[in-house]
Protein backbone atom coordinates (compact mmCIF):
# COMPACT_ATOMS: atom_id res chain seq x y z
CA UNK A 1 0.00 0.00 0.00
CA UNK A 2 1.36 3.47 -0.77
CA UNK A 3 -1.83 5.68 0.12
CA UNK A 4 -3.14 6.59 3.54
CA UNK A 5 -4.55 3.58 4.64
CA UNK A 6 -8.13 2.94 6.91
CA UNK A 7 -7.36 2.72 9.82
CA UNK A 8 -10.12 2.53 12.02
CA UNK A 9 -10.44 -1.34 11.60
CA UNK A 10 -6.65 -1.89 12.37
CA UNK A 11 -7.34 0.30 15.43
CA UNK A 12 -9.96 -2.46 16.47
CA UNK A 13 -7.89 -5.23 16.14
CA UNK A 14 -5.25 -3.89 17.90
CA UNK A 15 -7.81 -2.95 20.51
CA UNK A 16 -6.03 0.56 21.34
CA UNK A 17 -7.69 3.48 19.88
CA UNK A 18 -4.95 6.42 19.03
CA UNK A 19 -5.79 10.34 20.35
CA UNK A 20 -3.26 11.42 17.42
CA UNK A 21 -3.70 8.62 14.62
CA UNK A 22 -1.15 10.09 12.94
CA UNK A 23 1.40 7.95 15.17
CA UNK A 24 0.13 5.13 13.83
CA UNK A 25 0.37 6.03 10.54
CA UNK A 26 3.71 6.77 10.90
CA UNK A 27 4.58 3.59 12.88
CA UNK A 28 3.20 1.79 9.39
CA UNK A 29 5.48 4.14 7.45
CA UNK A 30 8.51 1.70 6.45
CA UNK A 31 11.72 3.65 5.09
CA UNK A 32 11.62 2.86 1.79
CA UNK A 33 8.57 5.35 1.83
CA UNK A 34 10.35 8.22 2.34
CA UNK A 35 12.42 9.75 5.33
CA UNK A 36 9.32 10.24 7.57
CA UNK A 37 9.46 6.40 8.84
CA UNK A 38 9.34 4.32 11.59
CA UNK A 39 12.70 3.79 12.51
CA UNK A 40 12.71 5.69 15.51
CA UNK A 41 9.29 4.01 16.73
CA UNK A 42 10.87 1.07 15.97
CA UNK A 43 13.72 1.86 18.63
CA UNK A 44 11.35 2.75 21.07
CA UNK A 45 8.84 -0.38 20.70
CA UNK A 46 11.95 -2.91 21.00
CA UNK A 47 13.05 -1.64 24.41
CA UNK A 48 9.39 -1.32 25.38
CA UNK A 49 8.36 -4.98 24.26
CA UNK A 50 11.99 -6.28 25.88
CA UNK A 51 11.06 -4.40 29.19
CA UNK A 52 7.76 -5.89 29.58
CA UNK A 53 8.28 -9.16 28.79
CA UNK A 54 11.40 -9.49 30.58
CA UNK A 55 9.26 -8.15 33.38
CA UNK A 56 6.58 -10.95 33.20
CA UNK A 57 9.02 -13.70 32.75
CA UNK A 58 10.89 -12.19 36.22
CA UNK A 59 7.64 -12.61 38.20
CA UNK A 60 5.71 -15.72 36.54
CA UNK A 61 9.15 -17.97 36.86
CA UNK A 62 10.21 -17.57 40.07
CA UNK A 63 12.89 -20.39 39.94
CA UNK A 64 14.48 -19.82 36.91
CA UNK A 65 17.81 -18.95 36.31
CA UNK A 66 18.70 -15.86 34.52
CA UNK A 67 19.79 -18.26 31.29
CA UNK A 68 16.73 -19.76 30.84
CA UNK A 69 14.68 -16.04 31.66
CA UNK A 70 16.46 -14.88 28.81
CA UNK A 71 16.18 -18.26 26.55
CA UNK A 72 12.63 -17.48 27.13
CA UNK A 73 12.41 -13.69 26.32
CA UNK A 74 14.34 -14.72 22.91
CA UNK A 75 11.72 -16.89 22.11
CA UNK A 76 8.81 -14.36 22.56
CA UNK A 77 10.65 -11.51 21.19
CA UNK A 78 12.64 -12.75 18.18
CA UNK A 79 11.20 -11.43 14.95
CA UNK A 80 9.19 -14.44 13.44
CA UNK A 81 6.81 -14.03 16.55
CA UNK A 82 6.59 -10.81 16.03
CA UNK A 83 5.59 -11.53 12.22
CA UNK A 84 2.96 -13.69 13.46
CA UNK A 85 1.56 -11.18 15.41
CA UNK A 86 1.74 -8.57 12.54
CA UNK A 87 -0.37 -11.11 10.52
CA UNK A 88 -2.43 -11.80 12.89
CA UNK A 89 -3.37 -7.86 12.52
CA UNK A 90 -3.32 -8.04 9.12
CA UNK A 91 -0.89 -5.73 8.79
CA UNK A 92 0.54 -6.14 5.59
CA UNK A 93 -2.57 -4.48 3.84
CA UNK A 94 -1.81 -1.07 6.30
CA UNK A 95 1.75 -1.18 5.77
CA UNK A 96 3.38 2.11 3.46
CA UNK A 97 5.33 1.09 1.17
CA UNK A 98 8.06 2.36 -1.39
CA UNK A 99 7.10 0.87 -4.93
CA UNK A 100 9.99 -1.37 -5.05
CA UNK A 101 9.39 -3.20 -1.83
CA UNK A 102 5.63 -3.26 -2.67
CA UNK A 103 6.83 -4.99 -6.21
CA UNK A 104 8.81 -7.29 -4.42
CA UNK A 105 6.28 -8.57 -1.76
CA UNK A 106 7.54 -6.57 1.64
CA UNK A 107 3.96 -6.47 3.14
CA UNK A 108 4.88 -10.36 3.34
CA UNK A 109 8.36 -9.98 4.84
CA UNK A 110 8.86 -10.80 8.43
CA UNK A 111 11.80 -8.29 9.26
CA UNK A 112 9.49 -5.59 8.07
CA UNK A 113 5.90 -7.01 9.62
CA UNK A 114 8.22 -7.34 12.77
CA UNK A 115 9.93 -3.88 12.58
CA UNK A 116 5.93 -2.75 12.33
CA UNK A 117 4.46 -4.03 15.75
CA UNK A 118 7.70 -2.50 17.39
CA UNK A 119 7.06 0.69 15.88
CA UNK A 120 2.92 0.39 16.69
CA UNK A 121 4.62 -0.30 20.50
CA UNK A 122 6.20 2.74 20.56
CA UNK A 123 3.57 4.84 18.52
CA UNK A 124 1.21 3.60 21.82
CA UNK A 125 3.80 3.66 24.13
CA UNK A 126 3.95 7.79 23.24
CA UNK A 127 0.15 8.04 22.19
CA UNK A 128 -0.53 6.92 26.16
CA UNK A 129 1.94 5.70 29.03
CA UNK A 130 3.87 3.37 29.92
CA UNK A 131 1.11 1.33 31.80
CA UNK A 132 -1.60 1.35 28.94
CA UNK A 133 1.30 0.09 26.84
CA UNK A 134 2.42 -2.60 28.79
CA UNK A 135 -1.08 -3.96 28.96
CA UNK A 136 -1.63 -3.83 25.17
CA UNK A 137 2.00 -5.93 25.17
CA UNK A 138 0.86 -8.43 27.26
CA UNK A 139 -2.72 -9.07 25.60
CA UNK A 140 -1.16 -9.22 21.95
CA UNK A 141 1.31 -11.78 23.35
CA UNK A 142 -0.91 -13.59 26.15
CA UNK A 143 -1.49 -17.17 24.40
CA UNK A 144 2.11 -17.22 23.92
CA UNK A 145 2.86 -16.27 27.35
CA UNK A 146 0.09 -18.54 28.84
CA UNK A 147 1.88 -21.58 26.86
CA UNK A 148 5.23 -20.90 28.24
CA UNK A 149 7.00 -23.66 29.96
CA UNK A 150 10.75 -23.12 32.38
CA UNK A 151 11.08 -26.93 31.31
CA UNK A 152 10.63 -26.98 27.35
CA UNK A 153 13.19 -23.84 25.37
CA UNK A 154 12.68 -26.06 22.15
CA UNK A 155 11.99 -24.05 18.92
CA UNK A 156 9.17 -24.26 17.86
CA UNK A 157 8.43 -26.43 14.62
CA UNK A 158 8.06 -23.27 12.39
CA UNK A 159 11.39 -21.82 13.31
CA UNK A 160 13.18 -25.70 12.87
CA UNK A 161 11.14 -25.75 9.88
CA UNK A 162 12.65 -22.40 8.77
CA UNK A 163 16.21 -23.20 9.85
CA UNK A 164 16.23 -26.21 8.75
CA UNK A 165 15.34 -24.94 4.77
CA UNK A 166 17.74 -22.42 5.05
CA UNK A 167 20.79 -24.59 6.14
CA UNK A 168 19.97 -26.64 2.41
CA UNK A 169 19.38 -22.90 0.26
CA UNK A 170 16.05 -24.16 -0.23
CA UNK A 171 13.15 -21.58 -0.30
CA UNK A 172 11.00 -20.93 2.80
CA UNK A 173 7.66 -22.67 3.28
CA UNK A 174 4.06 -20.57 2.26
CA UNK A 175 1.33 -20.63 4.87
CA UNK A 176 -1.82 -19.87 3.54
CA UNK A 177 -5.43 -20.51 5.72
CA UNK A 178 -7.59 -22.89 3.80
CA UNK A 179 -10.74 -22.49 6.01
CA UNK A 180 -12.02 -20.43 9.01
CA UNK A 181 -14.71 -22.16 10.69
CA UNK A 182 -17.44 -21.22 13.76
CA UNK A 183 -18.44 -18.02 15.65
CA UNK A 184 -15.49 -14.96 16.17
CA UNK A 185 -15.22 -16.42 19.93
CA UNK A 186 -14.52 -19.99 18.69
CA UNK A 187 -12.83 -20.11 15.70
CA UNK A 188 -10.87 -23.01 14.08
CA UNK A 189 -8.45 -22.62 11.63
CA UNK A 190 -7.22 -24.66 8.56
CA UNK A 191 -3.78 -23.83 7.10
CA UNK A 192 -1.80 -25.09 4.30
CA UNK A 193 1.87 -25.01 4.30
CA UNK A 194 3.44 -25.43 1.22
CA UNK A 195 7.08 -26.37 0.39
CA UNK A 196 9.02 -26.80 -2.98
CA UNK A 197 11.29 -29.56 -1.71
CA UNK A 198 8.00 -31.60 -1.45
CA UNK A 199 5.33 -33.30 -4.02
CA UNK A 200 2.76 -32.25 -1.45
CA UNK A 201 1.16 -29.88 0.80
CA UNK A 202 0.88 -30.22 4.58
CA UNK A 203 -1.76 -29.06 6.30
CA UNK A 204 -2.83 -28.31 10.69
CA UNK A 205 -5.77 -27.23 12.26
CA UNK A 206 -5.99 -24.82 15.55
CA UNK A 207 -8.09 -22.36 17.37
CA UNK A 208 -5.26 -19.96 15.57
CA UNK A 209 -3.60 -19.22 12.65
CA UNK A 210 -0.55 -19.23 14.49
CA UNK A 211 -1.59 -23.26 15.94
CA UNK A 212 -2.38 -24.31 12.77
CA UNK A 213 0.84 -23.25 11.08
CA UNK A 214 2.72 -24.93 13.83
CA UNK A 215 0.89 -28.13 13.13
CA UNK A 216 1.43 -27.83 9.85
CA UNK A 217 5.07 -27.01 9.80
CA UNK A 218 5.27 -29.98 12.44
CA UNK A 219 3.57 -32.45 9.81
CA UNK A 220 6.16 -30.84 7.15
CA UNK A 221 8.70 -31.97 9.05
CA UNK A 222 7.90 -35.54 9.61
CA UNK A 223 7.10 -35.56 5.74
CA UNK A 224 10.66 -34.50 5.06
CA UNK A 225 12.23 -37.22 7.38
CA UNK A 226 13.73 -34.50 10.03
CA UNK A 227 11.09 -35.28 12.39
CA UNK A 228 9.54 -38.98 13.47
CA UNK A 229 6.51 -37.58 15.58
Amino acid sequence: MTGVPDLDQLQRRLGYQFREPERLLLALTHRSFGNQNNERLEFLGDSIVNMVIAEYLYGCFEGAREGQLSRLRARMVKGVTLAEIGREFELGQYLRLGSGELKSGGYRRDSILADAVESIIGAIYLDSDFETCRTQVLRWFDERLQNLNIQDTQKDPKTRLQEYLQSRQFPLPQYDVISVEGEAHAQTFHVSCALSSLDRTTTGVGSSRRIAEQQAARSALKALGVESV
